[in-house]
């Protein structure tokens, strides 16, 4: 199996693991089972998923994949097309989590109805991750909306904590779904042109973003952290995750699991800026310990093909 198990959920170490020549990121997969953008098809969904599998087996990459329950209901009941995506991640060795029933954005909703939620997004995962050998351990807050002030983020943390779920923050997160909306759109059209114009801006926009927050973390704690990457189950990184992950490797990245991720230190750094946000935790940490303005100039705007 691609991941270790533990006898506790993850501490933060107290030394650091990543020294300055070391760059390290894991792969983490949000949506599970699929995004599909409306193009209902199980064989769809099917190569949507193997395809990511494929390039995460290739690269050998002990990546995770965040559920979504109630996606795997077709008029209120179980589809079983859709179990068979998961089952799929756990047979091949990949590890679930948690991203609520109905990816439901902390912000706009209150503490009983989001935690309800939460609960209710593993009553399918965790019996079936148990029968692979797994536990749900980890939780991705949807929309990357963790808590809007310091009350919010403390009582969803002493919940996540209860429950025994470890928070899976995000450094580096590369705006995939507004790229594989209009990559949808033109795989429907049968343009495969724009589809390629839309792959290869996407891979390009991706690296920049890579830079971008990898120059942050070097401005800010003088060394280089462990990485964790967003992306979403669609048909563009289905295409494109091959081209991602030698982008990585070819800046000089090697992939770890969302555990091993975790035990740099930097993830115990304490957060004190609050808003109703849905950035970076390098971005979250920066701006606790008082960065502003000139301190973020350069990061890379959307390619004007989005905007078409």
């Amino acid at each position: 199996m691609k991941i270790l198990f533990m006898a506790a959920f993850i501490a933060v170490s107290t030394t650091s693991f990543c020294t300055a020549q070391e760059k390290q990121i894991a792969i983490t997969v949000d949506d599970l089972p699929v995004v599909n953008y409306g193009i209902d098809s199980k064989d769809f969904a099917k190569e949507i998923v193997n395809k990511i599998l494929d390039g995460l087996d290739r690269y050998q990459v002990p990546a995770i994949g965040y559920v979504n329950e109630g996606k795997l209901y077709k008029k209120g009941k179980k589809d079983r097309a859709r179990l068979n995506l998961l089952e799929n991640w756990l047979q091949r060795g990949y590890e679930l989590g948690n991203h609520t029933f109905s990816h439901m954005n902390y912000h706009r909703s209150g503490y009983n109805d989001y935690t309800t939620d939460i609960v209710k997004g593993e009553k399918v995962t965790r019996p079936m991750a148990k029968k692979y050998g797994y536990d749900l351990r980890f939780f991705r807050h949807p929309y990357l909306k963790s808590g809007s002030t310091k009350e919010k983020a403390d009582s969803l943390q002493i919940f996540l904590h209860q429950k025994g779920y470890v928070a899976a923050p995000v450094t580096i997160d590369n705006d995939d779904y507004l790229f594989a909306k209009r990559y949808s759109e033109a795989y429907e059209a049968g343009d495969t042109a724009k589809m390629r114009t839309i792959g290869e801006a996407y891979v390009k926009h991706t690296e920049a973003k890579l830079l971008y927050f990898e120059n942050l973390t070097v401005k800010m704690l003088n060394r280089h952290i462990r990485q964790v990457f967003l992306i979403h189950a669609n048909l563009l990184n289905a295409h494109y995750l091959e081209d991602i992950l030698k982008m990585f490797s070819k800046n000089g990245y090697t992939f770890i699991s969302q555990e091993e991720a975790l035990k740099d230190e930097v993830y115990g750094e304490e957060i004190t800026a609050y808003g109703d946000w849905g950035i970076s935790w390098i971005e979250r940490w920066a701006l606790s310990r008082g960065k502003r303005g000139d301190f973020f100039e350069g990061e890379p705007a959307l390619p004007e093909l989005l905007n078409e």
